[in-house]
């Protein structure tokens, strides 16, 4: 597009505006000639939409400045009796020149939302685990694992009450150079979560695959778990979540492979109720979840010595976990917590329970942050079927300790160290663990 010198009456207007408020871009400097506004206007000005100059022309050879774009757009905004497509491309053309129409005074609030229905974040991330695992006949077992993640999480406004969400992850193990897991497949990319979720003002609804990381912090269920079915959470001060759907019991990202291959999927319900307030410092709260599949019968604990999920039947295929948590509130950077959690339907290795203390908490956003923990853990192997293993080991008993830093900007670090024993065999478990995490 040919470059040529402002008009007289551009001139005029930049005289004119001298005293405007300026944005972070110029507003009298000219629109890039391959700038996708162009085509924009264009098309508006085609279907009669713009009518460009003064003199109803748009000179479409012409590089023009954003504040000529900017008062043709104001233009195009007053309109009412234009088409859809016409209306997406004058919210589109708004969200990039706001600045400027607000210095013309046109209200463009909302607009950057219906101009860019869909938002992306995401996090590139590498992680690394050392597990040492002492073994019946008294020798140490070591497992080593560095992989490294991309996680993509999309999402889209439908209206004002919902958005559809999404999580697309890949790994690769870099000690193999290829994708991680059995297979060595999950360096493909793969939905890990698609889900509806409806936002209004006395409840909140999730549909689809979504995430599942109850109140017990990690106890019971994971914070990369995800379940297929649908949840609605109500309430302000105790806020009651109901869940039911079904969830994939083999996928070893739950934290606990269970080595099964009867239904490979459980049928759970549940329900939390959880109290919390900014005026107080306590919390709280207490849940119960119901899961059914065969891949319970028969189930063993290779830590502690093959040690059954029932004894002396073969055919229990239920887990019936009640929880209970309590929190408390130092002041702002000290909190202590506590959780409990028994699995009904198993005969062994059917308790769980943690207490921990933190301060503080590194925030990615915010540079030089930083947070430390002190944790003791007991994961009884059939209750936490679910929980969290980055340093802790679900069977096992003992002391957890960690920290976390932000070194720049969306960066952050974080370090785990776990010693303990199996609960019901007294072998040595000791794990090292560490992240890095960009997020953008």
């Amino acid at each position: 597009m040919k470059k040529t010198l402002v008009s007289a009456l551009t001139t005029a207007l930049v005289v004119g505006a001298a005293s405007t408020t300026f944005a972070a871009s110029n507003p009298f400097s000219d629109v890039p000639a391959d700038h996708w506004a162009y085509d924009a206007v264009a098309q508006l000005a085609a279907d009669g939409v713009i009518e460009g100059y003064g003199d109803t022309t748009f000179r479409g050879n012409q590089s023009i400045t954003r504040y000529e774009m900017a008062q043709m757009v104001a233009k195009a905004m007053a309109k009412t009796d234009v088409s859809a497509a016409d209306k997406a491309l004058i919210d589109k053309l708004a969200a990039e020149f706001s600045d400027e129409l607000n210095n013309l005074g046109v209200r463009v609030s909302n607009l950057e939302r219906n101009a860019d229905m869909v938002k992306w974040n995401g996090q590139a991330r590498y992680t690394y685990r050392s597990l040492r695992t002492e073994q019946e006949n008294g020798s140490k077992d070591r497992d080593n694992s560095d992989k490294l993640l991309l996680r993509l999480e999309p999402s889209a406004e439908v209206n004002d009450h919902w958005h559809v969400k999404a999580r697309l992850d890949a790994t690769t193990e870099m000690s193999d150079d290829k994708g991680a897991g059995d297979n060595h497949d999950e360096d493909k990319v793969s939905l890990k979560r698609v889900y509806a979720q409806g936002n209004y003002k006395n409840f909140q609804t999730q549909l689809g695959k979504f995430g599942l990381y109850t109140p017990e912090q990690g106890l019971v269920f994971d914070s990369d778990n995800s379940m297929s079915g649908a949840n609605v959470t109500f309430g302000n001060a105790l806020k009651t979540t109901i869940y039911a759907g079904r969830i994939d019991v083999t996928d070893q990202e739950k934290g606990y492979d269970l080595n099964r291959n009867f239904d490979d999927t459980a049928n759970m319900q549940g329900i939390t109720l959880q109290y919390a307030t900014p005026a107080s410092k306590w919390s709280g709260g207490a849940a119960y979840y119901h899961l059914n599949t065969n891949d319970f019968v028969g189930l063993t604990d290779g830590l502690n010595n093959n040690e059954g999920y029932t004894n002396g039947k073969n055919d229990e295929d239920n887990a019936n976990i009640w929880s209970a948590n309590l929190g408390y509130n130092f002041d702002n950077t000290s909190r202590l917590f506590a959780a409990y959690a028994n699995n009904t339907s198993a005969d062994n290795l059917d308790k769980s329970w943690q207490a921990i203390y933190s301060y503080k908490g590194a925030e990615p956003e915010n540079k030089n942050t930083w947070g430390a923990y002190a944790a003791y853990r007991y994961l009884g192997t059939y209750t936490s079927i679910f929980g969290t293993e980055d340093a802790q080991v679900v069977g096992a008993k003992g002391w957890e300790v960690g920290a976390n830093y932000a070194p720049f900007h969306n960066v952050l670090a974080t370090a785990k160290y776990f010693n303990g024993k199996g609960i019901d065999s007294d072998r040595d478990v000791d794990t090292l663990w560490g992240r890095i995490q960009f997020f953008f």
